[in-house]
């Protein structure tokens, strides 16, 4: 990937980071997204920070390479850890994990969120377990973004500080599917839902043939439950 030409889904978070910001990108990925946003003079300093030895020496390369080591700084830790308290970093991205890891990166880091303003997330998968964690958390979805992209479907979520009270109308459905994407049902998010409604009924349909158990039963009823919910929105 060239890092002046990102995919569309980096672009599509890049265009969510403020002008002027201190970033922290997460799981950074050859520091793909600090180098974009820094080449189009975007952000002022970014942390690309990333747990394994071999993408951060990738990240640590794709910096030397754009001579841009004076305003990235590359990091090995876990998670948030990779962040101080002098970064004053204000925004950061996750990007490309499960929406599962990325609510335990955030629960696990939170003491290290205290100077950040803005969280902009890039779930593959479960963006609810996402959206839980905020409204726990006093953090506010500002706005999502749903989009495919080489045929898989991506979601994209804002937040920052605040109550989101008044935010989800049914917060069931709302926390399952994005109370912003609900609204819009762009190609791309009933693509999406239609996709999982079929795999559950699916699922549904060998748990019916199955041995009964207590457990069973629950996930049946769970998987019923979600059912309901995105025939209510696909309707």
């Amino acid at each position: 990937m060239n890092v002046e030409q990102l995919s569309e889904r980096l672009t599509r978070v890049a265009s969510f980071v403020p002008a002027g910001a201190r970033l922290a990108d997460i799981g950074s990925d050859h520091a793909y997204l600090p180098c974009y946003l820094c080449l189009k003079g975007v952000v002022e300093f970014a942390i690309a920070g990333e747990v394994n030895e071999g993408p951060y020496q990738s990240a640590v390369e794709q910096v030397q390479k754009v001579n841009l080591g004076h305003v990235i700084s590359v990091r090995k830790g876990d998670g948030l850890a990779v962040i101080r308290a002098d970064d004053q970093i204000d925004t950061v991205t996750i990007a490309g994990m499960g929406g599962t890891l990325i609510s335990t990166i955030l629960e696990e880091g939170k003491r290290n969120l205290q100077t950040v303003r803005r969280l902009i997330l890039q779930p593959n998968v479960h963006g609810k377990a996402i959206r839980q964690w905020l409204s726990d958390n006093g953090w506010r979805l500002q706005a999502e973004a749903i989009l495919e992209e080489d045929e898989k479907i991506y979601e994209l979520l804002i937040a920052e500080r605040g109550s989101d009270e008044d935010l989800y109308v049914s917060k069931e459905l709302d926390l399952l599917v994005g109370p912003y994407l609900r609204k819009e049902r762009n190609a791309a998010f009933q693509k999406k839902w239609t996709a999982e409604l079929i795999s559950w009924k699916r699922v549904l349909s060998q748990l019916n043939k199955a041995k009964p158990s207590e457990e069973l039963e629950a996930k049946k009823i769970e998987l019923q439950k979600n059912i309901s919910l995105i025939e209510e929105v696909l309707r």
